[in-house]
């Protein structure tokens, strides 16, 4: 398991990748999980760092890296449904739970989304509040409304 820091206009990013996917991406000051990997690069930790900033330059719209994000059969289900929000368009919890057919798990879907442990590249920053208001976000509110005004879905501040 190999580690990198990326410099990216939300902070330094942590990603975090084994021999054949991507396993993290953690803001600053986030722990957890991964205290084995080693400082290093790879080709894969390479790539993830270009398509980062591909993206965060707007060149790019999407990520095209192999994933295996650790989580629950429920987490996957949700971190699956949100890998498929389209860039630049928004989804409330509720929209979420109704496409995993679980039209009533709002909060357990909240609380997997809480727990993406790859967070831009698979969205999460894209659901918001069903009243329209930003929630919660593992980079901050303040991150998660660039990423929103970065793509255009959000009013840039």
């Amino acid at each position: 398991m190999n580690e990198k820091t990326v410099n990216t206009p939300l902070g330094c990013l942590r990603i975090v990748a084994s021999d054949s996917a991507l396993l993290a991406i953690q803001f600053e000051g986030q722990h957890g999980g991964y205290e084995h990997a080693e400082p290093g690069s790879c080709t894969l930790l390479d790539a993830v760092d270009n398509q980062l900033q591909s993206y965060f330059t707007g060149q790019t719209r999407g990520f095209d890296l192999p994933l295996a994000p650790a989580g629950t059969v429920f987490q996957q289900e949700v971190w699956a449904a949100l890998a498929h929000i389209p860039y630049g368009e928004l989804r409330s919890y509720s929209d979420i739970a109704a496409k995993i057919n679980r039209p009533r798990a709002v909060r357990a879907v909240g609380a997997a989304n809480g727990r993406n442990p790859l967070p831009i590249v698979i969205p999460c920053h894209r659901v918001i509040g069903s009243d329209g208001s930003l929630s919660g976000f593992a980079g901050g509110l303040a991150a998660k409304e660039m990423l929103l005004s970065l793509e255009g879905s959000w009013p840039a501040a």
